[in-house]
């Protein structure tokens, strides 16, 4: 039976196999992460999902400093109701959110990214109408993390923005 250290060979797999698909980390040098920390505006907040989402962008970015890009967004969302009890209506309320953004490059006014992120949430009707706002509220702001979120990772592995 032929023995060796496993662990050295996995390591060398993995590093071959990370070489192969030239997997570069989105905050080492070159990444995509550094380029954009403080450098996003987005457009103005209109709506309470609108500041939802533009706080949460910013904790994820920073808030923009010297703003390089302009980001213009629309956010829809979208009630469904799940889990309805016979008598008494939904028990389950998912929301669906959809953020479609461009960002723009605030010097040429060119197109860098554009694209659509979603994410959904839930949350439960079966208490008193202050719990269930409550929760509604909280189901509303997770989303717009989520939003958030997603948007940050994709513009992180976006091509167009690396280090210079």
């Amino acid at each position: 039976m032929w023995c060796c250290d496993r662990r050295a060979f996995l390591a060398g797999l993995a590093a071959f196999a990370l070489s192969g698909c030239r997997f570069e980390p989105v905050y080492g040098p070159g990444g995509g992460g550094r380029a954009l920390m403080g450098t996003v505006r987005a457009d103005d907040p209109v709506s309470r999902t609108d500041f939802q989402f533009v706080a949460a962008l910013e904790e994820r970015l920073g808030r923009p400093v010297a703003p390089r890009y302009a980001l213009a967004y629309r956010i829809t969302r979208d009630e469904v109701e799940t889990g309805v009890i016979r008598g008494i209506g939904s028990s389950r309320i998912q929301l669906r959110g959809r953020l479609d953004f461009t960002l723009t490059e605030t010097a040429s006014g060119a197109q860098v990214a554009q694209g659509r992120v979603e994410a959904d949430s839930a949350f439960s009707t079966t208490s008193t109408q202050l719990a269930t706002l409550a929760a509604a509220e909280d189901a509303e702001l997770r989303l717009m993390r989520m939003l958030a979120d997603g948007l940050v990772t994709r513009l992180m592995t976006e091509p167009g923005l690396r280090d210079g």
